[in-house]
């Protein structure tokens, strides 16, 4: 088989660098060693999977050129395309298993897919867009509602995963946050994008909004976006001065990232509409999600939010600030359980076909 590294099994984890793009990618094959055996219906062959040792290997490509303007199942000799170093990262021994994420990296999932002779499990995040039949498994979104096929899996959300010990870390770098007296909040702000926009007429009102709930008691735990635009950073970070908030928005500016503290430690999260990883990752942990409207919408963004409500994560914020009791949102388990349970069958499939390919 490919990729056997000293017994284990081996995982690329494939993208274009962005780190919000690679971390989908990542958090799927991250969960691998999670996986509980009652999720998957087929306790014996996933046990023997997850006794194995995952070797990751982080794998970049940044395609140039005119290709990247045409539909990614159109692009002529995608390699050609790939500075040079990336062009000899993509070389055998070919992985067990490669996961990829971005639509960038689809013209390379499908050549990965015919160099290894098929097998390599081939696995694509969010909606390809293309025929879902040139990949092994595609795991999209269920708000983008990608077309039905027995190789789709939806899931709620993006594939969210935090590690165990990444956890601990930071809620024993930042256990000093434990002691903040009040209703412990985490603020997620957002900013422009194609579907929303934060005005300055809605800034000023958000920070209305929170500088009432922190006259009412609240400790506010704020963070800013990329899409944040400037003179909203610059209005929320004054608002953390005047309130005694925490604010954080880059390492250079403030320090160590403590947003997985303040994910972990929060009693409830107030987030902006406009994303799926904000959203997402409150409900990772079961904080109760507080959705505040930005200027805008969409219906792929409705049906987001809608299924978040659903499964009891979130709820549109009304004024106050409530807490309430759900099952964490954990779909990158859900996600990696399928993708042992496929692999398993895979590896079946192809275990009697002769020959290394390294």
């Amino acid at each position: 088989m490919s990729g056997d590294h000293q017994g284990g099994r081996s995982v690329w984890v494939v993208s274009d660098g962005r780190a919000g793009i690679e971390r989908q990618a990542l958090s799927l094959a991250l969960a691998l060693d999670t996986v509980s055996f009652g999720q998957t219906g087929q306790e014996g062959s996933i046990r023997q999977l997850q006794e194995t040792v995952w070797s990751r290997d982080i794998v970049r490509l940044q395609p140039e050129g005119w290709r990247v303007f045409l539909p990614p199942n159109h692009w002529p000799s995608p390699v050609r395309a790939l500075p040079d170093d990336q062009k000899r990262r993509l070389a055998p021994p070919w992985p067990d298993l490669w996961i990829a994420s971005g639509r960038r990296s689809i013209p390379y999932s499908r050549l990965m897919r015919r160099w290894s002779e098929g097998r390599t499990f081939v696995v694509q995040t969010q909606d390809p867009r293309v025929a879902a039949a040139d990949f092994d498994l595609v795991i999209p979104p269920e708000h983008d509602r990608t077309s039905a096929a027995e190789n789709v899996f939806p899931i709620l959300g993006a594939p969210t995963f935090f590690p165990s010990e990444d956890v601990n870390d930071a809620q024993f770098r930042f256990r000093h946050l434990r002691d903040q007296s009040g209703l412990k909040l985490l603020v997620s702000l957002g900013g422009d994008s194609k579907t929303h926009a934060m005005t300055q007429a809605r800034a000023s009102e958000i920070e209305n909004v929170l500088r009432q709930l922190a006259i009412s008691g609240a400790t506010l735990w704020i963070t800013v976006s990329r899409r944040t635009p400037e003179v909203a950073r610059q209005r929320f970070r004054a608002l953390a001065v005047d309130v005694g908030a925490v604010f954080w928005e880059t390492e250079q500016r403030d320090g160590p990232n403590p947003y997985l503290a303040f994910l972990t430690l929060c009693d409830a999260a107030l987030v902006t509409e406009d994303s799926a990883n904000m959203i997402g990752d409150p409900a990772y942990f079961g904080k109760p999600v507080h959705l505040i409207r930005l200027t805008g919408r969409s219906d792929r963004f409705d049906r987001l939010h809608e299924g978040f409500i659903a499964r009891g994560a979130a709820r549109w914020f009304s004024g106050s600030i409530g807490t309430w009791d759900y099952a964490p949102i954990r779909e990158a388990e859900r996600a990696a359980a399928e993708i042992l349970r496929r692999l398993d069958r895979h590896r079946a499939a192809n275990v009697e076909r002769p020959g290394d390919h390294r």
